[in-house]
């Protein structure tokens, strides 16, 4: 184990934060209205008394890029985390199908599956973890019997008191900051990295995403909406809901 230098973890953000925020706008130029439209509810939309094309296009947009916004910083931070661990415990990328880090610490082979939040799967999804974990112990024994193997869910952010599930650990939080890097306050410490350059990165973000809402809203106007103004709701249902068999 080697001390983690937090000047490594700063250079890190500052040369890889940007791909963040390139993404983030990436995600906005490649939305398409009627994409969003035919995912969302739209007699939610009525039931709560909107009125207004503007009304609906920031709600469902928001929603949308919300969600977005959680996959793509996931992605981004669990490069950072096999970054962290790296420089303490020498641990890599795994390329074994659906782990993301392995490394060895006191004569243990830990195989990582790196999630945003805690509550990120569904009966079925928390299955395939299952699977993807029996798979690569099964793998990484064929050359070494031995090998003593054991798997961790982590999560980025959040907490789960009964961290043993029985055939793996879920560390969140804290405790899964510490548990890669040997740092019990990591945690904290790399808020103030990640930032560099916010501010600027974000007023980028908010321009296109003034101008996608304006756009959105012309075209729901035009599609959407009664020569008098009013949201032609029979017609926004049909094109959400109606069978084209």
């Amino acid at each position: 184990m080697k001390k983690l230098n937090l000047k490594d973890v700063s250079l890190y953000v500052e040369e890889n934060i940007g791909t963040f925020h390139q993404k983030r706008i990436a995600g906005l130029n490649d939305l398409k209205l009627k994409r969003v439209l035919s995912k969302k509810n739209p007699y939610l939309f009525k039931a709560k008394y909107v009125l207004t094309a503007q009304e609906i296009i920031k709600s469902l947009t928001d929603a949308f890029i919300s969600s977005q916004e959680e996959t793509i910083f996931g992605d981004w931070l669990e490069g950072l985390a096999i970054f962290i661990n790296s420089k303490v415990y020498d641990g890599r990328k795994s390329g074994i199908p659906g782990i993301d880090l392995e490394f060895d610490k006191e004569n243990i082979r830990y195989i990582l599956t790196i999630k945003s939040g805690p509550n990120w799967g569904n009966s079925s999804q928390i299955g395939k973890l299952l699977t993807d974990f029996r798979t690569a112990k099964k793998t990484l024994r064929t050359s070494n019997s031995q090998l003593n193997v054991v798997a961790v869910n982590g999560c980025c952010y959040g907490r789960d008191n009964n961290p043993d599930k029985g055939e793996y650990f879920k560390y969140c939080g804290q405790r899964f900051w510490e548990f890669i890097s040997g740092d019990p306050e990591l945690y904290i410490k790399i808020i103030e990295p990640l930032g560099h350059k916010a501010k600027e990165r974000n007023d980028e973000f908010i321009q296109s995403y003034s101008r996608m809402i304006n756009m959105f809203t012309k075209e729901f106007s035009n599609e959407f909406c009664k020569d008098n103004g009013e949201i032609d709701w029979a017609k926004l249902v049909r094109f959400n809901s109606e069978n084209k068999a």
